[in-house]
């Protein structure tokens, strides 16, 4: 298994991914996607901390989410791209909404995560869709996946339908989802949180969460339990029946 890069070390240039769903050519939601992440970027700057930014693309990885939902072992390119989602001190998503709901491909990519990848990592949610009769499917569903998460999920969201595009509104709430995602990235608060209470959530099992390195070195095989899983018996007890 390829465990993943560490987040950036304080002070250090800050790791922000940006998760894009938009599969279309071109693509209203990586346009979405990109205008949000400039915004953070340039955010990030005035508080005078620089910023890596990587691209996770759903649409060219696709093929390996499925093989992984099927077989439970992600391929290298989809491990790849955990890897950069396991090592964001900020996140960017944004999936296009269709027939009232997330895109089956964005789910997808979310469901084949350890499910405490991302604890305690800010992470800013985008969608854009052809309706604003759409626009509710962001908090009706998106914030919802990222709350069992345990992220960060940021108080503003950014849905764009056609007629938001060049709206001083997109802009406003662009620019105060981006002010928030800003301030608790440089601040830290993500990791602040993880550090102080890492022990307290669940974990996945020798996962890529950059916290939860664990392999089979660390497992206690001399437990009692350990020893019935294994075929023997538990210290203190015979191994022949009857005596």
């Amino acid at each position: 298994m390829t465990h993943s890069p560490t987040r950036a070390p304080a002070g250090g240039p800050l790791n922000l991914v940006v998760v894009n769903a938009g599969v279309s050519d071109p693509s209203s939601t990586r346009l979405l996607a990109d205008r949000i992440a400039h915004k953070a970027v340039a955010a990030l700057r005035e508080l005078d901390r620089e910023t890596t930014t990587r691209v996770v693309e759903l649409g060219p990885l696709a093929v390996e989410i499925a093989r992984a939902i099927v077989s439970g072992h992600p391929g290298e390119p989809l491990r790849s791209a955990i890897a950069d989602l396991a090592a964001a001190d900020g996140v960017i998503t944004a999936t296009p909404v269709y027939t009232a709901g997330m895109s089956g491909l964005f789910k997808s990519f979310f469901d084949v995560v350890d499910s405490d990848l991302i604890v305690a990592t800010p992470v800013l949610v985008a969608a854009t869709a052809g309706s604003p009769r759409h626009a509710l499917a962001v908090e009706d569903q998106v914030r919802p996946m990222f709350a069992y998460l345990r992220a960060l999920t940021l108080p503003t969201s950014v849905f764009a339908a056609p007629d938001d595009w060049g709206t001083p509104a997109l802009g406003d709430r662009i620019t105060r989802a981006t002010t928030e995602l800003a301030a608790l990235m440089a601040g830290g608060i993500g990791r602040t949180i993880a550090d102080r209470a890492w022990s307290g959530y669940q974990h996945h099992f020798d996962g890529n969460a950059t916290r939860a390195e664990r392999t089979a070195a660390d497992v206690d095989f001399g437990t009692p339990l350990m020893r019935l899983a294994a075929g023997g018996a538990p210290l203190g007890r015979s191994d022949t029946p009857g005596t």
